[in-house]
């Protein structure tokens, strides 16, 4: 890249489903080869209403109640670490009435030793001298449990200290998020509704939690793996599993917590019938539609996702959206937005083409946007000029050998030096 080894590059696309167009690609974005996809989901979901123009209603009651409950965390930890500090203070004073009684009683007992030896006096177990050095002996013992008190006690309030920090800056950043949502919703005065269904790699309780509040209904599966090994090890001899497909079966749990999601979920367990081996995974879902009654339509309508996939492979296979063919930052820009252009444009035309075609088109070399890009841009033809028209007649030794294009209006493109005249006689 740019004449050095670095790392490689990522497109972030976004793209939408026309009932007219079909795909249309609205924006790309490259990124570094290392950037990590659960990062960008919320990125993309932006830059789609940007595009587009709509969004839903956020959710900005679900975002009150979670911010209310941050503030009662706060408040019960703002109450604990005045507990622990006030505990913390009365430790460092009963270690240092302890150390001070200590000194006090080891001057007493080098005080009487050096009497009793002026003197000449035998100490006896229930002296003076023998007193102070028990007494001495008690804050000794003593002094090692105030100290290891105190230190506790410190460790406590530390404890306190880290929560408070985090939990202060979680709730500024929710009163934040809450007021944007709301001013959101002020300028959103025909919300849509729209669901999302992301791929286990965008599927973090972050990303969850975010989007649930932004209004989306959401059809995923968890980033994280602990969820399907919890369930498979609580339900896998469960019975009451429904068949959802041809070696697929389902349990299913309505409005169920999960630790790390503020707000409860529908979740299914999956499971996979593949040769003599038995695979799992986990369904999440959050919106309006009860699909824990009907987990079929459930299976089938996160698996429709492959839409998406389909999508990607578009890209990369026809329109080469990720072969690297330029080494500079500003070339790969240039190259995914033409390729973006170029995807779109196809179905634009193959739209305009079916619009304008008489009833001897070729419906075969209109067929799809691989058929239209690898095949019919590169098969010969005959272009008949007419007065009210153009006639495009496949050759005869095309794989579209007999068919034709009839266009009624036409627009074509001069070539360069421009500002020259160009004289187009009909055959």
């Amino acid at each position: 890249m740019s004449d050095r080894i670095q790392l490689g590059y990522q497109a972030v696309m976004v793209s939408m489903h026309s009932p007219t167009y079909g795909r249309l690609w609205l924006s790309t974005t490259p990124h570094p080869g290392d950037t990590v996809s659960c990062t960008q989901a919320e990125v993309l979901v932006l830059a789609a209403e940007a595009r587009s123009g709509v969004r839903p209603r956020r959710r900005t009651e679900l975002l009150h109640a979670r911010l209310t409950q941050v503030d009662a965390d706060v408040q019960t930890i703002r109450t604990r670490l005045e507990q622990v500090r006030e505990a913390c203070q009365v430790a460092e004073r009963q270690l240092a009435l302890t150390q001070g009684q200590l000194a006090s009683w080891q001057a007493t007992v080098s005080q009487l030793e050096a009497n009793y030896q002026a003197h000449e006096r035998e100490e006896r177990p229930h002296s003076k001298l023998a007193q102070a050095r028990a007494r001495l002996a008690v804050q000794q013992r003593r002094l090692p449990r105030r100290e290891k008190a105190l230190l506790q006690a410190q460790r406590r309030v530390a404890r306190q200290q880290a929560k408070l920090g985090p939990a202060l800056r979680v709730a500024t950043e929710l009163t934040a998020r809450l007021r944007h949502l709301e001013q959101e919703n002020r300028t959103n005065p025909t919300p849509v509704k729209i669901t999302l269904r992301l791929d286990a790699g965008f599927g973090t309780y972050a990303n969850v939690t975010r989007l649930i509040e932004m209004g989306y209904d959401l059809y995923t599966k968890p980033y994280s793996h602990w969820v399907t090994a919890k369930l498979k090890q609580a339900h896998a001899n469960t019975t009451g599993w429904e068949r959802v497909g041809k070696n697929a079966e389902m349990l299913a749990w309505a409005e169920k917590s999960l630790s790390g999601i503020p707000y409860p979920l529908n979740v299914a367990l999956e499971r996979f019938y593949t040769g003599e081996t038995c695979k799992y995974s986990t369904l999440l879902h959050f919106g309006d539609y009860p699909v824990t009654t009907d987990l079929q339509s459930w299976f089938q309508r996160y698996n429709a996702r492959q839409t998406i996939e389909a999508g990607i492979k578009e890209g990369k296979g026809v329109f080469k959206m990720h072969h690297l063919k330029v080494r500079s930052e500003a070339g790969l820009f240039l190259q995914e937005h033409f390729a973006a252009f170029a995807a779109n444009f196809v179905r634009w035309a193959a739209a305009w083409l079916h619009a304008q075609a008489t009833h001897n088109t070729a419906p075969v070399a209109l067929a799809n946007v691989k058929t239209m890009v690898q095949v019919t841009a590169h098969t010969s033809a005959w272009v008949y000029w007419q007065p009210h028209g153009c006639l495009l007649r496949f050759s005869d030794h095309s794989v579209f050998a007999g068919q034709s294009i009839q266009i009624q209006d036409y627009y074509y493109q001069l070539p360069l030096p421009f500002f020259k005249s160009y004289v187009f006689a009909p055959f």
